[in-house]
């Protein structure tokens, strides 16, 4: 009997979980810095006002951090490859990370200020800024096929929900027994930051960089790339810019950190904050299908129906108080909604490199990895500014016994209708996403120019 042969797309169980390593680590620590705001106001007694107007101020580095990471991403050579040196970066995230909730509470205000924002720029200035770069440069150099992307995308983020999913639930009841003080926080956040930032080096370990996608001269050598070809993807590439306000939203929305203040205010029970993160998980089976439904439906028609169902949902939660039951149909609905985003968005940046290389330009897969990660930290640190500023303005006290009604009504608006307007405005920006329709012709071109290239 013949040995069946090897599909070359396939990709692997293994290789998927190591692959995706990395990403459940990130994404959980973005989870965590969803707590920093009610850290810096509870436990450290810092003004809202002042912790937003911090958070906000950090993210000035990262216009420039970003647009630099890209450009070294992009130029980098080693023997490890271009984008696989990168990942030594999740260590040093995670180190920041336990820093920034480990200010000493003797610390003057100003001296606390000073703390927090220098961490919080370490984290998202510099480490998150390179893994944010290095991504897809790492995923076109180690898979070749459409279809091992899909597959990485699709089965990896079942993977990282289901994690982030069960870290969100477990989280608050830990936050409510050790967040109560500023050695509990210290403690807390080791125990998650140690295991997370070994399982984040996984994919380093297990996959290398064995594809050559560079784009190549007439002679056949690899071009260099110039700073004048990040100016190009800038203003000649349209589409990155509806993918980035994609993710600014997602991480506007998500680290707010306002779900933290709902249950404990409106709710009267941080503990449920689990239990409603719980139901999340119904929309995990959900992805199953997604391979299935891309035959069927655009990325960025699959896109625009998530943002839809996220309208929904934060729409239910205006109207949901204290009732859990429909908090917990909301969750259902943002978390089916945030299904598509979380599996397809790596596509999306493939497409607009692919984009590139077709009108003949640089791929720059870091540069629109910087792109989108500068987009990811302007909505992260934006969302949890807003969130400290609108609290102070509404006369937020950090006291159940004494917040005022106005802080209460402008906590049910950030979990309710400000995300709800946001989703809706991504949903109609998407009416002006193309490209993948163009991505079948595209791709069979560059297919034969690299045909071409590779028999010279």
């Amino acid at each position: 009997m013949a040995k069946k042969e090897k599909n070359p797309k396939k990709v692997g169980f293994v290789r998927v979980v190591a692959w995706n390593s990395r990403a459940i680590s990130q994404g959980i620590g973005l989870m965590v810095l969803g707590y920093l705001s009610l850290y810096c106001t509870d436990t450290l007694k810092m003004p809202a006002a002042l912790v937003g107007t911090l958070l906000v101020v950090s993210k000035l580095l990262d216009g420039v951090t970003d647009v630099v990471a890209g450009f070294i991403v992009d130029r980098t050579d080693t023997k490890w490859g271009r984008g696989r040196p990168y990942e030594w970066c999740i260590i040093g995230m995670w180190f920041a990370i336990w820093l920034m909730f480990t200010c000493p509470p003797s610390f003057s205000l100003a001296a606390k200020s000073a703390w927090v924002i220098c961490m919080y720029a370490l984290v998202n200035s510099v480490f998150y800024t390179f893994l944010q770069a290095n991504n897809t440069v790492y995923m076109c150099r180690a898979f070749r096929y459409q279809e091992q992307y899909v597959t990485l995308s699709s089965t990896g983020a079942i993977l990282s929900m289901i994690c982030v999913a069960a870290f969100n639930i477990a989280i608050p009841s830990f936050v409510d027994r050790f967040g109560v003080s500023p050695s509990g926080w210290s403690f807390l956040i080791a125990c998650i930051a140690i295991p997370l930032a070994l399982i984040g080096m996984l994919r380093f370990l297990l996959i290398k960089e064995t594809v050559d996608v560079s784009v190549r001269s007439q002679d056949g050598a690899a071009e260099k790339v110039a700073i004048s070809d990040v100016k190009t993807v800038l203003t000649k590439n349209p589409y990155i810019w509806i993918v980035a306000l994609i993710l600014f939203v997602c991480n506007f929305v998500t680290n707010m950190g306002v779900n933290t203040y709902y249950f404990r205010y409106i709710v009267k029970n941080l503990g449920l904050l689990g239990l409603v993160s719980a139901v999340q998980i119904l929309a995990i089976p959900v992805m199953i299908f997604v391979p299935a439904i891309l035959k069927r439906i655009s990325i960025s028609k699959l896109i625009m129906t998530g943002c839809i169902l996220s309208v929904a949902g934060y729409a239910i939660n205006f109207f949901a108080g204290e009732n859990i039951a429909l908090l917990g149909a909301a969750a259902v609905l943002f978390g089916l909604g945030s299904v598509p985003i979380t599996m397809l968005i790596n596509l999306m940046v493939i497409e607009c490199a692919d984009f590139n290389e077709w009108k003949g330009n640089q791929r720059m897969e870091g540069t629109l990895s910087s792109v989108t990660s500068f987009a990811t930290k302007i909505g992260s640190a934006l969302g949890a500014g807003v969130l400290g500023i609108l609290l102070s303005a509404s006369g937020y006290i950090g006291d159940a016994d004494l917040i005022p009604e106005s802080a209460l009504a402008m906590i049910r608006h950030l979990y309710s209708t400000i995300p709800a307007v946001l989703w809706l405005v991504v949903a109609l920006s998407l009416l002006l996403y193309k490209l993948d329709k163009l991505m079948p012709g595209i791709r069979a071109e560059l297919e034969e120019r690299r045909q071409k290239e590779s028999g010279q």
